[in-house]
């Protein structure tokens, strides 16, 4: 019979516990936990049996360095928590030890937290650098056509001036040649007319 594997999220519902909250637990720890063969994490029924005694230490106060050394009795399936944590309170901690372990904690946590706050920030710089790339090119693009086409537009007006142009002159001309065509014609037939009356 092969063994019920959970993916991180439905473990970290079982557990009830944010997912990264598991991963960090797994690395302080230094708990083995199985991937599958696409480097997925999986968890099964004893890690999440492990993990819900490791919640409870936490609830009650218990600092995972303590946890740490607790982990052979929990590995071993000892569940009375309150024998554990009593076990807790004879371990040899100091109170600057803890005074420094808090200090580490949060200085891990400021790291963590300007690493996060950094690489959003850079992604968010560079997906509205990508954005505003665009909408400068399309911009610039859309400019560039509305341009290109009054340039057009000029150049066919000024041409339609032109040939109106042309076709005006070249229509007077024509009127012209008509008309002094036929102003010859007049000429010429009053010269007659006077050589014939003389």
């Amino acid at each position: 019979m092969s063994e019920i594997r959970y993916m991180i999220s439905d473990a970290s519902k079982l557990v009830d516990v944010e997912a990264h909250v598991l991963r960090y637990w797994e690395e302080e720890l230094e708990l083995p936990i199985g991937r599958n063969e696409m480097g997925h994490r999986y968890y099964t029924e004893e890690n999440i049996r492990l993990f819900r005694h490791i919640k409870e230490l936490k609830d009650r106060g218990v600092q995972l360095k303590a946890i740490k050394m607790l982990l052979p009795d929990l590995e071993k399936g000892e569940t009375e928590i309150t024998h554990l944590i009593a076990r807790v309170d004879k371990l040899p901690v100091a109170a600057d030890t803890q005074t420094n372990a808090r200090e580490e904690k949060m200085q891990q946590f400021q790291c963590i937290m300007s690493r996060l706050i950094s690489e959003a920030l850079e992604d968010h710089t560079e997906k509205m650098g990508l954005d505003i790339g665009t909408q400068v090119s399309d911009q610039v693009i859309k400019e560039m056509d509305y341009l290109l086409r009054m340039k057009e537009e000029r150049e066919d007006e000024r041409f339609r001036r032109l040939d109106e142009a042309i076709r005006s002159s070249q229509k007077a001309r024509k009127e012209r040649a008509v008309f002094g065509g036929e102003e010859k014609k007049k000429r010429g037939f009053f010269r007659q007319k006077k050589g014939q009356a003389v």
